[in-house]
């Protein structure tokens, strides 16, 4: 039961700080997709998640999942072949999952690029993503592991696509942008 409970109060913590209750509100308001939708995408990462926690508590700070109509992403780094098995057989045992798309790096703890650097160039590819009103981008999700920036998420336009990635590129430091951002039209 402590377990149970322990797991249960990890999981709230996650979400609370990476979408807050503003940010959730918000977000079902500009998404397109239905509240059915959102529902059973937020259950399959809850899952995900539990399913990972349930296994190595450690391995909920290692990698990202995001789930958009059932399609997942998995994003972050990993320790040997081992755990990225485990991230990507965790996402594929769970009910509703469509399809797993996954950008999983090994984790090195002496590459140049650190975490100080890799915060910096997320805020920047986020700031430049904000400044630029063309771009919906409220959707776009972004993380960078080894100076390699990962663009997530759903946008208006394929040219929001191009003006998102060529943003990412522009940033002092980047080594490389990998794009799963899907266009509405």
């Amino acid at each position: 039961m402590k377990k149970l409970l322990g797991t249960a109060l990890l999981l709230g913590l996650i979400v609370l700080s990476n979408t807050g209750c503003v940010g959730t509100i918000y977000s079902a308001v500009v998404d397109e997709r239905n509240v059915k939708t959102i529902a059973s995408d937020t259950s399959i990462e809850f899952s995900i998640l539990k399913k990972l926690a349930d296994e190595k508590s450690g391995d909920l700070i290692d990698v990202s999942v995001t789930s958009y109509k059932g399609a997942v992403f998995l994003v972050g780094e990993y320790f040997d072949s081992t755990q990225r098995s485990r991230f990507l057989k965790a996402a594929k045992s769970i009910e509703g999952v469509k399809s797993v798309k996954s950008y999983l790096i090994k984790t090195d703890k002496n590459h140049p690029c650190g975490t100080t650097k890799n915060l910096e160039i997320t805020a920047k590819v986020k700031a430049a993503l904000i400044g630029d009103k063309s771009i919906w981008s409220t959707n776009v999700r972004v993380s960078t592991m080894k100076c390699q920036v990962v663009l997530w998420g759903t946008v208006g336009t394929s040219e929001e696509v191009s003006k998102s990635i060529k943003h990412a590129k522009s940033v002092e430091g980047v080594k490389s942008v990998k794009s799963f951002l899907k266009s509405q039209k």
